[in-house]
C-alpha cells in the first residue's frame, strides 16, 4: 500500500490540489472548444473558482515553510471550494430548471468582474443554465462532476489544514 510520510503530505496535496483545479479548467475548455459544450454563467463562475483554489493551492505548496501562510492559503481554499460546492448544488437544483439564467448573481459576478473581455475563451458565456444542463459526461451533467471535486478538493483541504 502506498503511504505518503506525514511531513510530505502538505506540500503533495497542494501541489495536487493546484493539479486538480487547473485539469478541471482544462477539460472544460476543451469540452468548449473541441466538444461544442457551451458554458453557461454558473459554469464560467466555476471556471473561475478553480483558477483561484489553484491559485491558492500553489501559493500554499510554495510557502511550505512558512506554516502560518501555508494554513492561510488553505483556508483560502477551504472557503472558494465551499463557495464552489455551493454554485454547482445551485446551478444543479435552481439554475438548470429556468429557462434564462441571464442576470442572475453568476452572470452579475462574471460581467462585473470583466472576465468576459479579459480572458474570452476561458470565460465567455454562450448559454443558459438551461441548455447547459443538457451536456453530460460519462452520464453525469458538468455541474455534478464540478461539484464532486470542490467536495474533495475541500475534504483534503481540511485534512492538510489539520495536520502539524
Amino acid at each position: 500500500m502506498f503511504f505518503i510520510k506525514p511531513s510530505k503530505l502538505p506540500a503533495r496535496a497542494l501541489a495536487g490540489m493546484a493539479l486538480a483545479s487547473f485539469a478541471a479548467v482544462g477539460v472544460a475548455l476543451i469540452a468548449q472548444h473541441q466538444f461544442g459544450v457551451k458554458p453557461c454563467p454558473w459554469c464560467v463562475l466555476q471556471r473561475g473558482l478553480f483558477l483561484l483554489i489553484g491559485a491558492f493551492s500553489l501559493l500554499g505548496w510554495l510557502m511550505q515553510a512558512q506554516r502560518s501562510l501555508r494554513q492561510a492559503a488553505l483556508v483560502a481554499v477551504l472557503m472558494l471550494c465551499a463557495a464552489g460546492l455551493t454554485a454547482a448544488v445551485f446551478q444543479h437544483e435552481v439554475a438548470s430548471q429556468s429557462a434564462s439564467c441571464a442576470m442572475g448573481l453568476a452572470d452579475k459576478i462574471v460581467t462585473a468582474l470583466g472576465l468576459e473581455e479579459l480572458w474570452p475563451s476561458v470565460f465567455m458565456i454562450t448559454a443558459n443554465c438551461a441548455e447547459a444542463a443538457g451536456y453530460r459526461l460519462l452520464g453525469l451533467p458538468y455541474e455534478v462532476w464540478s461539484g464532486l471535486l470542490f467536495a474533495g478538493l475541500g475534504a483534503l483541504g481540511l485534512v492538510v489544514l489539520t495536520k502539524r
